[in-house]
């Protein structure tokens, strides 16, 4: 009996099981370590980059008032996604008709009028907000009211000194100015970053941004300056100098700013909208504060 259960035991004796291969650590870690060097889908921002400055350009060279459309655009829908996070995230109600049909207004009234024209339809649209408020009651109405106004100033505000760029006789010259300059910065910046970045500019805010990536916008944003203030603009070479570096700092100051409006939210991303770029507003960040410091400079270095 004993021999018989033996033999039962012998051929039920579980087999161990067949070691699973695993990937060696190098394939694990390849993919992370291009994420975190690149930061983003190369490919489709590329991709993306290219269809919107192709749509610049075209506007800019067929009828250049388009660029105000294309800038009305922009911030729209800039405008909907800051919103939509406020909401979503912060529950921050944003008086959304008012914001957006006043930042219509401060655009599209930027180019008969210029600033005053901006400035008057920016406080008509505060008193719309304050107006529109009311009926929510007392609860969160400071919060509510003071995010309506900050995305009043952040987007169509700031986007109405970008239109301001389009209707002196030079205005296509000062807009591929501005748009150059802050792309510079950009490229620049993500070049040497990739490349060498090895001390954060600043770690708590924004981690992949980098002394050595902002070498590489200041290099780039001062080249880009000097020859399109030179060439299309008919400037001396230290207004480019002088222009390009104050790009690079504005540039880099709303993108800092954007990633601490981010990291206060807790989101990675305003939106989905733009492949490999986030959303509008990702895009728009270094654009919006540049322009304001574009229409100052070069109003002053080459009066229209």
């Amino acid at each position: 009996m004993s021999q018989v259960s033996e033999e039962r035991e012998e051929r039920v004796e579980p087999t161990p099981p067949e070691p699973v291969e695993t990937p060696a650590p190098a394939e694990r870690t390849q993919p992370e370590q291009k994420a975190s060097k690149a930061g983003r889908n190369l490919p489709a921002a590329i991709g993306v980059g290219l269809l919107l400055g192709a749509a610049i350009i075209v506007s800019l060279l067929t009828v250049r008032f388009l660029f105000i459309g294309i800038i009305a655009i922009a911030i729209g829908v800039g405008t909907f996604e800051f919103a939509g996070v406020l909401r979503r995230v912060a529950n921050i109600r944003v008086a959304m008709i008012p914001v957006i049909v006043g930042g219509q207004a401060m655009i599209w009234l930027a180019w008969p009028f210029g600033r005053e024209g901006a400035l008057t339809a920016f406080v008509l649209t505060v008193l719309a907000c304050l107006i529109w408020r009311l009926p929510g009651g007392a609860d969160g109405y400071l919060r509510d009211i003071a995010a309506s106004v900050f995305a009043s100033a952040y987007l169509p505000l700031f986007g109405a000194f970008a239109a301001m760029l389009v209707p002196p006789h030079d205005g296509v010259g000062r807009v591929l100015t501005f748009l150059i300059a802050v792309v510079a910065s950009d490229t620049g910046g993500y070049i040497a970053g990739v490349l060498g970045g090895k001390h954060p500019m600043a770690p708590t805010i924004s981690p992949k941004k980098s002394w050595e990536g902002f070498g590489g916008s200041m290099i780039a944003g001062i080249v880009a300056g000097v020859l399109t203030i030179s060439l299309m603009l008919h400037g001396q070479a230290w207004q480019g100098v002088i222009f390009g570096a104050a790009i690079v700092l504005t540039a880099t100051l709303g993108d800092l700013v954007e990633s601490l409006i981010k990291r206060d939210l807790g989101i990675k991303d305003m939106g989905t909208m733009l492949p490999g770029h986030g959303g509008i507003m990702d895009r728009l960040d270094s654009l919006l504060p540049s322009a304001v410091v574009s229409w100052l400079l070069l109003s002053a270095f080459v009066p229209s």
